[in-house]
């Protein structure tokens, strides 16, 4: 699991990135490189990590379920994600 300040301040990013979408698409389109440059640096979308909703882990989460790779196969095993189990051929 990663530490709370990590999952905290990867939260703050994307609260600053939701804020700032639209002032960020009125600058792109005015073609106002200065202002953007002028906006807060997390309020980027690229900036936000991709996290597991359960572990907070940032490495290989799928994106559709939301959840890293291990916590997908222990949930896919318990049967808790719908269409989905283990192949056996």
């Amino acid at each position: 699991m990663s530490k709370i300040s990590v999952k905290t301040r990867n939260e703050k990013r994307r609260k600053l990135a939701e804020k700032y979408a639209a002032k960020r698409e009125e600058l792109k389109a005015a073609g106002d490189m200065l202002g953007i440059q002028k906006l807060p640096r997390n309020s980027s979308p690229t900036r936000v990590r991709l996290r597991c909703s359960v572990t907070g882990r940032g490495r290989s989460v799928y994106r559709k379920y939301g959840v890293c790779r291990n916590i997908f196969r222990q949930l896919a095993l318990e049967g808790k994600i719908p269409g989905i189990r283990k192949a056996s051929w």
